[in-house]
């Protein structure tokens, strides 16, 4: 199964949602000088991660807690690259380790998430339905994914499905034909 966090995961539990200053936009200007936002769901997910894993609720992450809510947003960073972030962001504490506050977790995830490249996460997205990797998302791939989710989806549509995507009829959906339909 991914790393990757999953909103509804949190079913269940208690996270408040957060206020207007948490939530406040980031923004980058291109070469064109237009301005690129990440989306609401983002924004909560960036929230989620941290709240979740703010395992003392006092604000901050650690390395170890920043190390989990990345990964949990999809990003698997080096001990170089965290060690980096809490360098510039953390908050020196008396034992000389250093915490990250919200604020900052946010500013870092959100750029991160802007600075994604669409189709990687495609790729990305596609590997994950690929359990078996043999570069199709076949009927048996298609069916965990639903049992998995506690869908009840008929084998009949299970395999409509795969037969509307699949086209060039090699039993599957591969991996550019599962590009195609997230970007159409």
């Amino acid at each position: 199964m991914s790393s990757r966090y999953n909103p509804g995961s949190l079913k269940g539990k208690s996270i408040p949602s957060p206020n207007r200053r948490q939530q406040s936009q980031v923004s980058t200007n291109s070469a064109s000088s237009t301005s690129v936002s990440i989306t609401e769901q983002q924004r909560q997910e960036i929230y989620e991660a941290f709240s979740l894993f703010d395992l003392n609720n006092d604000g901050f992450l650690d390395y170890h807690e920043m190390k989990v809510s990345f990964r949990a947003l999809g990003f698997e960073l080096t001990k170089k690259e965290l060690l980096s972030i809490l360098d510039t962001f953390g908050e020196p504490q008396e034992n000389s380790k250093k915490l990250i506050k919200y604020d900052d977790f946010y500013r870092v995830a959100a750029t991160k998430i802007l600075e994604r490249d669409p189709i990687e996460e495609l790729k990305r997205a596609f590997a994950l339905f690929d359990e078996d990797g043999d570069g199709l998302i076949t009927f048996d791939n298609l069916k965990k994914v639903v049992e998995e989710l506690g869908e009840d989806i008929a084998d009949e549509d299970i395999y409509k499905m795969i037969d509307e995507f699949d086209l060039d009829d090699d039993g599957g959906i591969n991996e550019q034909e599962f590009i195609d339909i997230c970007t159409e």
